[in-house]
């Protein structure tokens, strides 16, 4: 028997050693466990907390052993565990399965229940050789311990012999007074409705308070600095207290007087408005006309240019000539004086008069018939 047993034990640990290290029991394979084919697949899951979860537990689908667990280690953060299984190659999962922790039977071993979710659709895409099962999509089952722990809080120290007491003290506020409870419920469901009423602008509000609180914490620095530079503005209030005081109570007694005034005289301003209604009437009416005359008020009876033109004891005189030779030919032919007087019984002729022309009169004749007026007619027209 002893060479048998010493037999067995070198055989153990020869498989350990060909798979690379003893693990212990719980690197060893249990006889009657599930059936993963020849083509299985490798998931992992993140739970929160295993509880007593070993390696080599079931894995199932609708309470069927379908694989097993490999492997259970803490993230690098340690934060969670992490259960490493392997599943039957025939059971096909979509790829937002969910993986929760449950147990067999009150006393029974622990296993992890791979399911479809039921709050949302099946996903198109299988859940494939080494995925992985984010926290969102695991859960576990209370334990036993901790529902007779909490049982046993709520029995012991939970407040469970102040029940009676609470219902009688219900009891007492609530007697006689069911009309005014009746009233305040129905108040209470009205501002409810209202409430439900006015869901967009309570959560515009709410927007528009997160905006101004995200504002306020950009501008941090600057509410600092106010605060920090509002003390010295303060202390100047605070010493001229007296004379903003009397400031305020010489506004109060002008207020006062004024409005004692206005009341009194209020018949008379209200007649003197009347009064001015014909004249202010009458100045609309006038329009552009009334600044018009006005432009002229300074220089009456001339116009406003005068003032350019007369400059004290002195006057001015302003003339355009025009020398166009193209004018002066026009101007020439539709006059009806000849520019250059002939003698007397003559006729004017079409063919110019030879050079050197003839005595024109003298410098001192007067009258139109001269060269001076025959010019001017040859400028003006003549007309």
């Amino acid at each position: 028997m002893k060479r048998l047993a010493g037999v067995l034990a070198g055989v153990l640990v020869l498989a350990a050693c060909s798979d690379g290290g003893f693990n212990g029991l719980y690197g060893t394979p249990l006889p009657g466990g599930a059936d993963v084919g020849d083509h299985p697949y490798h998931v992992t899951a993140l739970f929160t907390d295993v509880l007593d979860l070993v390696p080599q537990s079931s894995v199932k689908v609708n309470d069927v052993a379908v694989g097993r667990v490999d492997k259970i280690s803490l993230t690098p953060d340690t934060r969670s565990a992490l259960v490493a299984m392997t599943v039957n190659g025939d059971i096909a999962l979509p790829g937002n399965a969910r993986a929760e922790l449950k147990q067999s039977s009150l006393l029974g071993e622990k296993f992890v229940e791979l399911s479809v979710p039921a709050a949302e659709p099946a996903s198109a895409q299988r859940l494939a050789d080494g995925a992985q099962i984010p926290l969102g999509r695991t859960n576990r089952n209370p334990e036993v311990e901790e529902v007779l722990g909490a049982l046993s809080l709520l029995l012991n120290g939970g407040g469970v012999e102040q029940i009676q007491k609470i219902s009688h003290e219900l009891n007492d506020a609530l007697s006689g007074n069911e009309p005014e409870i009746r009233a305040l419920l129905s108040r209470v469901d009205e501002l409810a409705t209202q409430l439900d009423g006015h869901r967009t602008e309570i959560l515009r509000a709410i927007d528009g308070l997160g905006k101004l609180s995200q504002t306020l914490t950009g501008q941090t620095q600057n509410l600092s600095n106010a605060l920090d530079n509002l003390a010295p503005g303060l202390k100047i209030v605070t010493d001229q207290r007296d004379q903003l005081v009397g400031m305020l109570n010489a506004l109060n007694t002008l207020s006062g007087v004024a409005t004692d005034t206005v009341t009194k005289s209020r018949d008379q301003l209200v007649a003197n408005l009347k009064a001015l209604q014909p004249t202010l009437t009458k100045l609309g009416e006038a329009g552009s006309d009334l600044p018009n005359a006005l432009q002229i008020l300074l220089t009456y009876p001339f116009p406003d240019y005068a003032g350019n033109v007369i400059k004290g004891d002195y006057a001015n005189v302003e003339a355009n000539v025009n020398l166009d030779l193209d004018t002066l030919i026009q101007n020439f032919t539709n006059s009806s004086q000849p520019p250059i007087a002939l003698p007397s019984g003559q006729q004017p002729s079409a063919v110019a008069p030879p050079l050197p022309l003839p005595d024109l009169g003298s410098p001192g004749q007067t009258g139109g018939t001269g060269l001076l007026g025959g010019l001017l007619g040859l400028i003006g027209g003549g007309k």
